[in-house]
C-alpha cells in the first residue's frame, strides 16, 4: 500500500505533540505525517505561506504542492473547501482533539468526520 501524507495545521512549534491551529490558512506551521498501514511513518514540519498571496487558495495549492492527501482541520469556509477537493485533498474535522497526535490517531482508526457543509464556518479558513 501506498504511504499517505496527512497535513496538520499545527502551533509552534508543530509535531505530534502539539496543539492543532484553528484556522488552517492563518496557522503557525504545518505538521506533516507519514503513514501506511495505519502507522506513522514519518513526521516533519513545513512552514505556512503568507496568506494574502492567492488568498484561500494559497495554502491549498502548498499543500497540494507539497503531496498532502488528506487535511485535519477544524473549520473553513466552502471556497477553500471545494479548493481542497478540487486538488484531490480529503478533508477532516479534527478539532475535538487535544493534540495534533491524537487527530491523526484517530484519523488512522477511521474515527473522524469528513467535512462537509455543517462544518465549514465563513471566515474559519
Amino acid at each position: 500500500m501506498e504511504s499517505l501524507i496527512i497535513a496538520i495545521p499545527s502551533e509552534n512549534p508543530g509535531g505530534l505533540d502539539a496543539a492543532l491551529g484553528q484556522h488552517f490558512g492563518h496557522c503557525d506551521i504545518y505538521t506533516i505525517v507519514e503513514a501506511r498501514d495505519g502507522k506513522i511513518l514519518d513526521v516533519r514540519t513545513l512552514p505556512n505561506v503568507p496568506h494574502q498571496q492567492g488568498g484561500c487558495m494559497a495554502p491549498v495549492n502548498h499543500l497540494a504542492g507539497n503531496g498532502v492527501k488528506v487535511l485535519i482541520a477544524g473549520g473553513m469556509g466552502m471556497r477553500p473547501l471545494m479548493g481542497f477537493q478540487q486538488v484531490g485533498v480529503q478533508v477532516y474535522h479534527g478539532s475535538n482533539a487535544p493534540s495534533v497526535g491524537h487527530a491523526v490517531r484517530a484519523f488512522l482508526m477511521g474515527s473522524l468526520p469528513a467535512f462537509s457543509t455543517e462544518f465549514t464556518c465563513g471566515g474559519g479558513h
